[in-house]
């Protein structure tokens, strides 16, 4: 189960989930720190102050990195750390830290790979209309050429976005996570519109910037839909279903990505949209589609779809009792199959897996290890997958598990440990889990032992059923 040559093995994390240090190097605030602070918003009233402390303790953590054997870590920039009122004046402290942390990971043999915004916006910039200010995309311009003149000389992978689909939906929509809006569906559009000129003014930044040729993607959320069998029927219901737009909302693909791969909106959510579509500018989607060296996707999970029987598809009901995450979230291997071979299908771009991972109730047992065997074994499973889909065709260079420590996971404050790295927040002591292990040599033997885990799991059942 060898992955292909020069195959890109990662973890990822993000800016306010772990770095802390809150108010130190002269931070500005994000609309989280206000969100974290309004009670009720996040469980148990947590806060990303501290998280990780990885801002103060990121040499420890690039070296638990290397014990890995990281090929690469996707980390984000916080945008108010370097810029604190999110135009004009920079934080020569805050544009340090990542010039150190860039340094110690190509110095540990880690490729880094940077995003740009994964959520935590400039406060001052929120108080100014957030990404409802038709200036935004410029003030996000000028932020990634920034980062791009200090980190470009050595950083040459970059991603723009994080999830527009859950900062949009969640944050301007359903108003569950930072900034809390709870907005008419069409200010939702306008702020996604914004947010896609954001991302193409950064790409044509980078491009015109960048002093190394630089490889460019971003890390949309992917909804996967999958076929309950092979059948032509059920794999054509279940493509036309992950690339559906259906409801008023933002939890789908397509009105996302075809602006940005394909330079236009779908015409199927155009019709069910309607009057709530922006206005359109001359030259949006030109600026929009700049072209991309990847597509990025994060992938967690995936719903199962069957063939109406009149070249549609239609929703199957899981069986009684099956599996989920910690979040509650389907365990869905398939979706690490089909999701990346529909997305390249439709966007003809090499596909980075960006995330997954799950949440799980980890804690220290009393051997001092951490034992999370349910993560080992959704690795295994999904990675098998991947592996297969690379097999049928699919151009997959990459993949990055979220996450590499426990972090604070944003609405759900502290309670979900996605980590394989357990982190004590009050000691600050990292454990790296059974899942670490495991996946240190699923990166030595460049997927080899995936195989071996396979026999030794098929054997452990064997024994225990007699066999």
């Amino acid at each position: 189960m060898t992955f292909p040559k020069n195959f890109i093995w990662g973890t990822a994390t993000s800016s306010y989930q772990i770095e802390g240090a809150a108010h130190a190097g002269g931070r500005g605030a994000s609309v989280w720190d206000l969100f974290c602070a309004t009670p009720g918003k996040v469980h148990a009233n947590h806060n990303g102050d501290v998280a990780c402390d990885h801002y103060h303790r990121y040499p420890s953590d690039v070296e638990m990195m290397a014990w890995l054997g990281l090929k690469a870590y996707r980390f984000s920039v916080a945008w108010p750390r370097v810029m604190p009122g999110g135009t004009g004046a920079v934080s020569r402290d805050g544009l340090a830290f990542y010039d150190r942390l860039v340094d110690r990971l190509l110095e540990a043999g880690i490729e880094p790979w940077a995003t740009l915004f994964h959520w935590d916006l400039p406060l001052e910039l929120h108080h100014r209309g957030g990404w409802l200010n038709p200036d935004s995309p410029h003030w996000f311009e000028a932020y990634a050429a920034q980062i791009v003149d200090l980190l470009s000389d050595r950083v040459t992978h970059w991603m723009t976005i994080n999830e527009p689909q859950i900062f949009v939906g969640l944050g301007y929509g359903s108003g569950i996570h930072a900034p809390g809006h709870q907005l008419p569906f069409s200010e939702q559009l306008l702020v996604a519109h914004r947010a896609l000129l954001a991302h193409g003014r950064a790409v044509t930044v980078i491009r015109g910037r960048a002093k190394k040729p630089p490889t460019i993607g971003w890390a949309p959320v992917g909804k996967v839909c999958y076929p309950v069998t092979n059948t032509p029927a059920d794999i054509a219901a279940a493509r036309a279903a992950s690339m559906a737009v259906t409801k008023k909302d933002c939890w789908n693909n397509t009105w996302f990505a075809d602006p940005v791969c394909l330079g236009h909106y779908p015409e199927d959510a155009l019709e069910l949209f309607g009057t709530d579509v922006p206005a359109i500018a001359p030259g949006d989607m030109e600026l929009i589609s700049q072209p991309l060296d990847f597509y990025g996707v994060n992938i967690y999970s995936g719903e199962p779809v069957a063939s109406d029987g009149a070249r549609g598809y239609k929703p199957v009901e899981r069986a009684p009792g099956f599996p989920q995450t910690a979040m509650g979230w389907p365990v869905s291997p398939e979706s690490l199959y089909w999701g990346p071979k529909f997305i390249h299908e439709r966007y003809k771009l090499p596909v980075v897996i960006t995330e997954n991972g799950m949440a799980s109730h980890d804690a220290v047992s009393l051997d001092g290890k951490v034992h999370d065997p349910t993560r080992v074994d959704f690795l295994a499973r999904y990675l098998t997958a991947l592996h297969q889909a690379i097999v049928d065709g699919v151009d997959v260079r990459g993949y990055f598990q979220w996450s590499l420590m426990d972090n604070f996971e944003w609405a759900e404050g502290y309670r979900q440990r996605f980590g394989i790295v357990h982190v004590d927040y009050t000691t600050q002591k990292r454990t790296p889990k059974d899942s670490a292990h495991w996946y240190r040599d699923i990166i030595a033997t460049n997927g080899e032992a995936l195989t071996m885990s396979s026999k030794k799991d098929a054997a452990t059942r064997a024994s225990a059923m007699g066999g």
